[in-house]
């Protein structure tokens, strides 16, 4: 994997002549032949979540023309600073998105250029699929996958309500969470099986797009930059984002690590459980600020509620909710070290939606079964058969100070969802074969049901916040310098 980002300096905007773009061509066309990687060549499936998919196509100008019936006002299904993208048809009858960017517009040759060679080499279930791009003159256009459901923006604030998964009005709580827990595997493999990883750097619910069942992707990637490598701790650069989801040490010193992008994250997360946007300016003073009017409420496990989206009518399971909001708070933190580990991000949120499916399936709130395939959980088997979900000793930490009175005992489970599927693991016949792996039974006395608050652990019952433990992934050999450019010195000549 290569520093795309580090191609052209930070600071180069503006237009670009016909010689910047013969540059570019040259540039994205020396990648290729020095990777290898044809255009049609198949990509191997590397590990879970990866998808094989071709290499970058350079498209003709006329071509996206036609396939977008000459960018007709019909086709159009976004716009922004960068430009406008419409909805087109390829000559195989592929449906896709085309992002023609402004000539003069907010993405310029540096994100353009970081965007193709990222998205060619980095591909994962949760990562938008980059189908190819245009440099015909002066034109500057990106080719994706279609994204029939839009952006997570999209559905958390549009008016439209045709544009909501449930009767109601909004995000159902299981679908909003399926989304968190994929859009953070998408930035744990950006974080961990990218090697050197990759800091997104442009996290937010505007850049997840999501497909007909609700499944996320990560896009928009002309912002993301090499994470530090070696004994490095960060990397300085040009202060680049969006207001209201930088992590504030990078907002003020320039100083990016991969736990600015887990800011990021929580800031999503935050839009997620609440239903308010990060900034919004139609809100009265004290409250346009997300992050800052969420503070008070984090730090009150009693006013958890009082952050919840109304939208949701009470319809999510209690104890799942404070868990969701003491992950969000712990991607909060000012201090980059004290918030977690995507990995443990990603353990906790699957747990969340398994046991959200268990709990709505047990009170008879779900329509279908069918609703627990939306999750895979990985489940960790102990003795004799049962599972165990324990916490990270991160979260042990943290989620202690955040809220002293969870419990935080190892969770004995009578029900997981193990490929789509509700399935009760075997029970230990003695607590002795238990103790022998350092674990307990933890029983759950049954749950009372409010009508207006959603599900309630009984007064004898505190919440217990429990967290997959996961191995730590071997890391991946490094590239081959030779076949990467990582450097100006691999631009091609002018």
């Amino acid at each position: 994997m290569s520093c795309f980002s580090c191609l052209v300096d930070d600071d180069h905007h503006g237009k670009h002549g016909p010689g910047e773009m013969n540059r570019m061509e040259l540039l994205i066309e020396n990648y290729f032949k020095k990777n290898n990687t044809g255009r049609g060549r198949k990509k191997k499936k590397q590990d879970r979540g990866e998808s094989k998919t071709d290499a970058a196509i350079s498209f003709g100008f006329r071509e996206l023309e036609w396939a977008t019936d000459t960018f007709k006002e019909a086709n159009l299904i976004g716009e922004g600073g960068f430009g406008r993208v419409y909805k087109g048809r390829l000559l195989t009858g592929q449906v896709v998105a085309v992002k023609q960017l402004n000539h003069d517009g907010h993405q310029g040759f540096q994100e353009f250029v970081t965007e193709v060679l990222m998205l060619s080499l980095l591909h994962h279930s949760n990562l938008v699929n980059l189908i190819g791009y245009c440099t015909d003159g002066e034109q500057r256009l990106l080719v994706y996958e279609y994204m029939p459901m839009g952006s997570l923006e999209d559905h958390l604030f549009a008016a439209d309500p045709t544009l909501n998964n449930n009767k109601e009005g909004g995000l159902s709580w299981i679908t909003r969470m399926k989304i968190a827990a994929g859009a953070a595997r998408g930035l744990e493999y950006l974080h961990c099986k990218a090697n050197p990883p990759v800091i997104y750097r442009d996290l937010k619910s505007a850049n997840i797009l999501l497909d007909n069942d609700f499944n996320p992707k990560l896009s928009d990637f002309g912002l993301a930059k090499l994470g530090p490598v070696g004994d490095n701790t960060h990397v300085s650069t040009r202060v680049m984002g969006t207001y209201g989801y930088c992590a504030p040490e990078y907002a003020m010193s320039g100083k990016l690590t991969l736990k600015s992008d887990i800011y990021s994250f929580g800031v999503v997360l935050l839009e997620l459980i609440t239903g308010r946007k990060a900034m919004d300016f139609t809100r009265k003073q004290g409250s346009q600020n997300l992050v800052s009017w969420a503070r008070a409420f984090l730090s009150d496990r009693k006013k958890f509620r009082q952050m919840v989206d109304p939208r949701l009518r009470g319809s999510y399971p209690v104890r799942c909710m404070h868990h969701a909001i003491c992950i969000t708070a712990m991607c909060l933190q000012d201090q980059p070290i004290f918030r977690p580990h995507v990995r443990d991000i990603v353990a906790a949120l699957d747990y969340i939606v398994s046991q959200s499916i268990l709990e709505l399936d047990k009170h008879g709130r779900l329509a279908s079964p069918s609703v627990s395939a939306i999750v895979d959980v990985v489940a960790a088997p102990s003795v004799a058969g049962a599972v165990f979900l324990s916490p990270s000793p991160i979260f042990k930490e943290q989620v202690g100070v955040i809220a002293p009175d969870l419990d935080l005992s190892p969770l004995y489970l009578d029900k997981v969802v193990v490929d789509g599927a509700i399935v009760s693991p075997p029970r230990p016949k003695t607590d002795s074969e238990l103790k022998t792996s350092g674990q307990q039974i933890i029983e759950s006395p049954p749950r009372e049901v409010d009508q207006q608050e959603g599900f309630l652990p009984s007064s004898s019952e505190s919440p217990t916040f429990a967290a997959e433990e996961i191995a730590p992934t071997p890391p991946t050999p490094a590239a081959d310098p030779s076949s990467i450019p990582l450097d100006d010195s691999t631009l091609p000549s002018q």
